[in-house]
């Protein structure tokens, strides 16, 4: 079971409105031939640790993904923008950190729901990406998950940093890390901290870099979405595409809309949220989304050529923008 212990770092140092230019790291000048890792750090923000964990990853020039436990965001805000601002991704680690799969589905809705509406007020944004505790998961976990618009990320390697396991246990464990797979770690650690310089260093060593996790796959990519070896699309076939859109039902703090394609049965839907609207369901369709979370690609999945989805508005009623390719 893994459980976290509070482990004093340094004071903080990195302040909540800086903000890292990326574009000349050694993350991004490196050779990334080798492919990308999703580095993933649990539990923060905490006040003596997560400072320290940001200085060592943007001075090794590398990015990597925060599971927030949602109470720690609430009560730590500057903590969150200072990730933010760091050039981290932060995902949703529930609430309060219990064993979902022990709970009804209304409980799991307000671990989530709350973690991703305190993160939220802090960045602006919401989690697309969520880790479940202990990695416990089940059919009812997930249907959340999707209603909220979530991607469930697990992990291919595990640090051990929990158990115990030393600076060097967790640099070998890193080591271990293929194209496209997630390792994880956790914020409250010294031994976690002290082992990132040799996590970079072992990367650069590989021609791999630290990515962004996809929403589409839970796999790790390019920090802007790409992957390092995929093929060139190939041309898109003959004919028209059409997407029509209509109104659902609609509450006080959200709608639905359903959109009806014409002229092709392969075909791909781009819906674009206006802010700071989130989509928090769909239907009879295959969605992806990008790093933002605020563009949804949506497939057809064998139902047909309509599908449907939710817009929590948050205030703002206006209809995505949609549009239609060839597939």
């Amino acid at each position: 079971m893994i459980r976290k212990l509070l482990v004093l770092g340094a004071a903080c140092t990195l302040a909540a409105g800086i903000a890292v230019t990326w574009a000349n790291t050694p993350s991004n000048a490196a050779d990334c031939s080798g492919g990308y890792v999703g580095l993933t750090y649990d539990d923060g923000p905490n006040p003596a640790t997560t400072s320290s964990l940001l200085n060592a990853l943007t001075s090794n020039g590398l990015r990597a993904t925060m599971f927030n436990v949602g109470q720690n965001a609430q009560n730590n805000q500057a903590l969150v923008r200072a990730q933010q601002n760091a050039g981290m991704w932060i995902g949703n680690h529930s609430w309060t950190h219990p064993h979902l799969t022990q709970l009804s589905a209304a409980q799991i809705q307000s671990e989530l729901q709350r973690t991703q509406q305190a993160i939220q007020q802090a960045t602006g944004a919401a989690p697309r990406l969520f880790r479940p505790p202990y990695g416990e998961t089940n059919a009812t976990l997930r249907t959340v998950e999707q209603q909220l618009g979530l991607t469930e990320v697990l992990w291919d390697v595990d640090s051990q940093d929990w158990n115990g396991a030393s600076t060097a246990q967790i640099v070998q464990a890193a080591g271990r890390l293929q194209n496209g797979q997630v390792i994880l770690m956790h914020d409250n650690y010294a031994t976690t901290v002290a082992a990132i310089p040799q996590i970079a260093a072992n990367l650069r060593a590989r021609n791999m870099c630290a990515g962004m996790i996809s929403p589409a796959t839970g796999r790790a990519v390019a920090p802007d979405g790409s992957g390092p070896t995929s093929p060139p699309s190939s041309p898109p076939p003959g004919g028209t595409c059409t997407a029509t859109v209509s109104a659902g039902q609609q509450w006080a703090d959200r709608f639905n809309l359903s959109v009806t394609v014409s002229g092709t049965d392969s075909w791909i839907v781009t819906v674009t949220v206006r802010s700071p609207q989130k989509i928090i369901a769909t239907w009879n369709g295959t969605p992806a989304w990008d790093g933002t979370g605020n563009v949804m690609t949506m497939r057809p999945n064998g139902n047909g050529n309509t599908f449907g989805f939710t817009v929590q508005h948050n205030g703002n009623w206006t209809w995505p923008a949609v549009s239609c390719r060839v597939g």
